[in-house]
């Protein structure tokens, strides 16, 4: 299904020359980017299906636009809460993203310009703004609306920070301050270039608003993470910091206690990033750990209150139960809750928005022996569902007072110009959808007999105060205390937050002085040690991470060895995960196996080992032979496996063959395990084997083994290496690419970052459970005909890449011209290793021309009938 509006390590200073050449060069060449998620489940031929109504007329009812007096009636309630209006247009139009300020005030980003008319005229409009919404005489409803910021074009993102906000406003995150006081921004300075694509109204590519950066949050880490971004910022020491990360999902970005980063993909409504993004790519030798993005919601299920013919593939049958909504398809902003208000049993559940299905969805998650998974709060219905086909929920937060607030575009339309089916305009026509627009609510959802508080007024407090905010029950207060105290760099306090950290009765007041601590630069090795033998593991685990950045001084003579020997006794799964991942960060032998230890300890650990594989980078060789040397058995199979991998994919034939000969001193049971382990790198393969001068004897004696089982595991391995002389090895001649295709590679490697490397990442590997790898693909390295019919017109599953089955759908790309695919094209079977021929334009074109009347996607089928 087409997508709508909001689904879609080396630290530098950021100068303000810098204008970042690759993305000028790509926007240039009108290119959007691709996102995660854009491989979607989509029930087989949904594409060659007549786009015609399936739901009987007169089962749709009306869809005139409703007051929010009679909006609210619409909503069918879980047990005990109720909904209260917050703010409406006229004071808020189109409104997708909000924060509070430390006085309560409610800050709104308004994309006034999104789809005025099904054609999309007029997005590039400047009319966009930020207004600051206030409540004066406390009746919980705002009164008075002031506009910080106007004249943008489709803005998106808010983070309040410093004396000022970021606004995200594609291609720029500005951050803008008021210096005189009168409640306007008079200040505008662009920190980033690359967030996002400028709106072109002309070109439908960059019109589309989807897979923009979005939802900036403020990290445990004192970073601000922003999702379906690989850059995040901090203010540090006078500066502006950017520090590399992981894109994430689609549209929203949320965390939990643990710092868990929440976010999902249209059809995907709940997921998470386990290992941390300054974890994930340390080391090139294991360049596709697991934890990146994992599905904590298996069951995509949703339950509208009215029938929905209103989706993009609403002729599909599969789409719908009872001619309603079955799963999501465009899941947005999923929201942890961890505030005061509502019951316990609501603290750390996910929200997640459905704007399609009109409903926003309750999840219970839960966190058990390092998995994190998410069910549903209720049966078969929704924590909120409305009959109202307008009500479009796309963001959510909580306030200061502990209430959830839901940011409704209540617009008619929500699917992009870009994405609607001729179906979908035949809907949004037959029911008036397009019009009136300039519509918006903002709600609050409390429990039934909620009270409303006083209205914070942290801005007039002193920094002793914030202190004891970072113990409140509700995380705005902890995290906005945190973040002031940050901000303000007030060093005077560091004695009471060194005092919250050894005695507060709540464990987050201990976590988020920890974390204060380190965002002052004022951690110590003696409270980062105290804190370690904390009774609960979210403080033990907030320890261990803060102090990294200890051991580089004096106090890695007193963390390391006790880090050391933690390794040994710590039972939580998560500080566990914690510890390998600290431990990889001393580079040190000693450490090295401890993280074997914790394996060894913790061997059904889901994320354990991924953890060590990324810590022991340039190590593995040295790790293995300490294990096999190790008197008692202190080896995890699986480890070993895994490490033998990484020994391979450094292709040091120096190493490997020092490798092979600890591996002949093995008993044969080992062996086994150790030679299996050269299969699981993705980064040698028979078709990029290792080349080694000549023969090794370690691997020569080892064939001459009289073990059946182990010989077919050497059958296995062997191809994966090469020398002069080995029977039935065939040397390759590639002939080397002219001037003019060079040139060409290059541009597609700039045009692949740009477009294709946040799904299939820029090592070609893919992303588990998202995007198939591309390395070694037989749909790269094959035909021309069928790898061009699938990037113009795009493809669903199921379709077969290398030994795995992908049940997923990619959207077409033929938005890009024939120059620009070919010269993708040219530089995937170019790179990592591949030999096939180049692909030029007129290929290209000669495709596209055959297939000008084709809409419909490719299948598996399809394509192998092709040459």
């Amino acid at each position: 299904m087409g997508r709508p509006i909001h689904e879609c390590l080396t630290k530098t200073r950021i100068e303000a020359r810098d204008l970042f050449t690759m993305f000028k060069l790509v926007t240039s060449l009108a290119i959007v980017s691709a996102c995660a998620s854009a491989f979607a489940a989509v029930p087989p031929g949904a594409y060659n299906r007549p786009q015609v109504q399936i739901i009987p007329q007169e089962l749709i009812p009306p869809s005139p636009a409703l007051s929010p007096e009679d909006e609210l009636k619409s909503f069918h309630l879980a047990p005990g809460i109720r909904v209260e209006l917050v703010a409406s247009e006229p004071m808020v139009e189109r409104p997708v993203a909000v924060q509070f300020d430390p006085d309560g005030r409610l800050w709104v980003v308004e994309m006034r310009a999104f789809m005025p008319n099904l054609e999309g005229k007029g997005e590039d409009n400047p009319i966009g703004r930020v207004s600051v919404l206030e409540d004066t005489d406390g009746d919980g409803r705002m009164d008075k609306s002031t506009v910080f910021l106007d004249k943008l074009v489709m803005p998106r993102a808010i983070m309040l920070v410093r004396d000022g906000v970021l606004v995200g406003e594609p291609p720029n995150l500005w951050f803008c301050r008021d210096t005189d006081g009168d409640g306007r921004a008079d200040e505008k300075t662009s920190i980033a270039k690359d967030f996002g694509y400028m709106i072109d109204i002309n070109n439908l590519a960059l019109t589309e608003p989807e897979n923009k950066p979005n939802s900036p949050i403020w990290g445990y880490d004192n970073w601000i993470h922003i999702g379906h971004y690989t850059a995040k910022f901090r203010w540090r020491n006078g500066a502006w910091e950017r520090g590399m990360t992981t894109s994430l999902g689609e549209y929203g970005l949320s965390h939990d206690d643990w710092g868990h980063l929440f976010n999902n993909s249209n059809s995907s409504q709940l997921n998470a990033q386990i290992i941390p993004s300054q974890y994930l790519g340390r080391n090139p030798n294991y360049p596709r750990p697991r934890g990146r993005g994992v599905s904590v919601a298996r069951d995509q299920s949703v339950w509208p209150a009215r029938v929905t013919p209103g989706i993009n593939r609403g002729y599909v049958a599969e789409m719908l139960r009872d001619y309603k909504l079955k799963e999501f398809t465009a899941a947005c902003a999923p929201w942890i809750y961890r505030g005061d208000l509502f019951p316990p049993e609501f603290v750390g559940n996910a929200f997640v928005c459905e704007p399609a299905g009109n409903l926003i969805k309750r999840d219970i998650v839960t966190l058990v022996d390092g998995s994190l998974t998410a069910h549903e709060a209720y049966d078969k219905s929704e924590f909120i569902a409305s009959t109202d086909e307008r009500f479009r929920p796309v963001n959510l937060t909580t306030g200061p007072d502990g209430a959830l607030y839901i940011c409704d575009m209540y617009h008619g339309i929500i699917e992009h110009r870009i994405s609607v089916s001729k179906y979908l305009e035949d809907q949004v026509r037959a029911r008036g959808l397009d019009t009136p627009i300039g519509k918006g609510r903002i709600w609050r959802v409390v429990p039934e007999k909620a009270k409303r508080p006083a209205s914070p007024q942290m801005s007039k407090e002193t920094p002793a105060q914030w202190v004891a905010h970072l113990a409140h029950r509700n995380a705005w207060w902890r995290e906005t205390a945190q973040r002031l105290l940050v901000e303000r760099g007030d060093v005077s306090v560091v004695p009471a937050l060194e005092a919250l950290a050894a005695e507060s009765k709540e464990p987050m007041g201990r976590m988020h002085a920890l974390c204060t601590l380190d965002g002052l630069q004022r951690l110590t090795a003696k409270v980062a040690m105290h804190s370690l033998d904390d009774s609960d593991p979210r403080v033990r685990a907030t320890a261990l991470r803060v102090g990294e950045t200890l051991l580089g001084d004096k106090g890695r003579s007193d963390v390391l060895p006790k880090w050391i020997a933690l390794a040994g006794t710590e039972t939580s799964p998560e500080a566990q995960l914690q510890l390998a991942l600290s431990l990889g960060e001393a580079r040190d032998p000693d450490a090295d196996q401890a993280m074997a230890l914790l394996c060894r300890r913790a061997p059904k650990h889901p994320f354990l080992r991924d953890a060590v594989l990324t810590g022991v980078g340039g190590r593995e060789l040295e790790l293995i032979e300490a294990l096999l040397a190790a008197p008692e058995d202190t080896g995890d199979d699986a480890l070993l496996a895994g490490l033998v991998g990484c020994v391979l994919a450094q292709r040091n034939s120096d190493r490997i063959e020092r490798l092979l000969a600890a591996i002949v001193a093995q008993p044969l049971q080992r062996q086994g395990v150790l030679i299996n382990g050269f299969t699981s790198t993705p980064v040698v393969t028979d078709r990029r084997p290792m080349k080694l001068a000549a023969e090794p004897a370690a691997l020569a004696k080892l064939q001459q083994t009289s073990s059946s089982s182990l010989k077919r595991t050497l059958d296995k391995a062997m191809p994966l290496f090469v020398w002069p002389g080995k029977p039935g090895a065939v040397e390759t001649t590639v002939e080397p690419l002219t001037a003019a295709q060079r040139k060409q590679f290059e541009m597609g490697k700039l045009l692949f970052t740009g477009t294709c490397a946040s799904c299939h990442q820029t090592h070609g590997l893919g992303l588990e459970g998202q995007a198939p790898p591309l390395v070694d693909s037989e749909w790269v390295n094959g035909s021309v005909e069928r790898l061009a019919r699938i990037a113009i017109n795009g493809v669903r599953g199921p379709l077969t890449v290398g030994k795995t089955r992908y049940g997923l759908d990619m959207p077409p790309w033929g938005v890009l011209g024939d120059e620009q695919l070919a010269a993708i094209f040219t530089y995937l079977r170019r790179e990592w290793g591949h030999t096939a021929a180049p692909v030029e334009t007129e290929a290209v074109a000669k495709v596209r021309a055959a297939i000008k009347d084709r809409q419909d996607a490719w299948t598996e089928p399809e394509l192998l009938k092709l040459k």
